[in-house]
């Protein structure tokens, strides 16, 4: 089964509207699937493709790229050479897989565009750390894509469902509830998609197999493959890198999720940490969420990054992450989880799951935060502000069991002529109340 993606769509767009005059870039957490995504154009889109894995390059690829990029006549021929593969003038593509291994390579798109000969994607991470950009000059022939893992819409194309966005979204739109029994039906997928995650090979197992300890083993091997990351490319400080991402879920399980470094050492200082913090949001394992002060002036001119919420980038990642010493078989944790009686760390990963769809449509992630140790009325805590058409939106995520949303209302008095609609995303059915609308956590893809 092949899973579809919507990136593959931008990637077309870009080898119909460029022919040849850019190299796309496709940046992504290892395991989101841009080299499979990659072959699948090349297969479909082109008369011929070659991949070269820099992962894996071999040392007679290794010279050709050393020896002879200066005589593209040759540097081509001996390319199609060694992969055995015809290239075909317009109608063919090369791939530099994981680039940011061989840095010259990049360097090299420059003069390959301008030959402009075949078209040209690179994939990677970790593609602004200072050892991947080194003594090379980026090429400005680059257009950059962000590939995230699949979506809550991606993954119900995966379960063969192609309608219920169509009629979510209208009812989103119309303010319109769905009526218990969708939206129990809706919600009920939405908690699979959750615990699963959006790790392609994590889907495919959840879709062939329905076995949540099989993809639990598959994202525990994901997980290993980004620790043994931290170990091989985090140099002189893999341990802070490390020890980050160990308390990330402790972290998030806590009422007030702003990561303190306290937690890992009592003598932790954010300037010794900040290229740990930089080298997993780079490895897009991790999408960090900054403190807005002041959301007057707006989100990004105020943001505080001493003061900062880290959410994993797969919330089906984070459930393996965080209950990797459970004392449950593995099924036995996913059906607590999906049926609603574990009620312990609900609120980390609905949280999580609204970070990673907010970063997914484009958002830079900000919350609020305002505290008070002599007047607890004027302490707030908003979870999310997005931006909306020049207007300030504070976003709260909430259980189905909420009694009250103060902070919420303290905000909007403060802030009034600042911000546009306040939303509660929570796991009922749309409504408005208090005039805040009160939208299924599924509709955060709509903002």
């Amino acid at each position: 089964m092949v899973l579809k993606r919507k990136i593959y769509q931008k990637m077309l767009a870009w080898k119909n509207e460029r022919k040849g005059t850019s190299a796309l870039m496709l940046d992504g957490a290892r395991r989101v699937g841009k080299s499979f995504l990659c072959e699948q154009l090349g297969k479909n889109e082109y008369r011929s493709m070659i991949l070269i894995d820099f992962g894996h390059i071999s040392k007679e690829m290794f010279n050709v790229f050393e020896n002879d990029s200066a005589d593209l006549d040759m540097f081509f021929a001996k390319i199609a050479a060694y992969y055995h593969t015809l290239l075909y003038k317009r109608e063919s593509l090369i791939v530099f897989d994981e680039v940011q291994l061989f840095p010259k390579a990049r360097q090299l798109l420059k003069y390959l565009v301008a030959d402009g000969r075949y078209d040209y994607i690179e994939t990677g991470s970790l593609l602004s750390l200072k050892q991947n950009v080194k003594n090379i000059l980026i090429p400005s022939e680059e257009e950059h894509l962000d590939m995230f893992p699949l979506d809550f819409e991606e993954f119900l194309w995966a379960l063969g469902d192609e309608s219920t966005i169509d009629l979510t979204q209208s009812c989103f739109e119309q303010k319109k509830p769905l009526g218990q029994a969708l939206h129990r039906k809706v919600m009920n997928d939405f908690r699979q998609y959750m615990l699963v995650g959006g790790m392609p090979q994590a889907v495919l197992e959840y879709l062939n197999n329905k076995d949540f300890a099989a993809v639990d083993q598959i994202k525990k091997r994901i997980l290993t493959l980004y620790r043994n990351d931290i170990s091989k490319y985090a140099s002189g400080y893999e341990s802070k890198v490390n020890a980050i991402f160990d308390a990330l879920p402790g972290q998030l399980s806590k009422k007030e999720k702003h990561y303190k470094l306290s937690s890992i050492t009592k003598e932790a200082r954010l300037r010794s940490y900040e290229d740990a913090f930089m080298w997993l949001s780079d490895a897009m394992i991790v999408n960090p969420c900054f403190n807005a002060t002041d959301p007057h002036i707006g989100l990004a001119l105020s943001s505080d990054h001493t003061t900062q919420k880290v959410f994993m980038a797969d919330t089906g990642l984070l459930v393996t992450h965080a209950f990797r010493d459970n004392k449950y078989t593995d099924n036995e944790l996913y059906r607590a989880i999906l049926l609603d009686t574990l009620h312990v760390n609900e609120g980390m990963l609905m949280e999580n799951i609204v970070a990673q769809i907010l970063r997914y449509n484009g958002h830079s992630l900000f919350f609020f935060s305002r505290v008070d140790t002599f007047n607890r009325q004027n302490m707030m805590e908003i979870d999310f502000l997005i931006t909306v058409k020049n207007k300030i939106c504070p976003v709260e995520v909430k259980s189905s069991v909420y009694k009250a949303h103060s902070s919420l209302d303290k905000f909007r008095r403060k802030y009034h002529g600042s911000i546009g609609d306040a939303y509660i995303l929570y796991t009922g059915d749309v409504a408005i109340k208090d005039d805040v609308l009160h939208l299924p956590i599924y509709m955060a893809m709509y903002l």
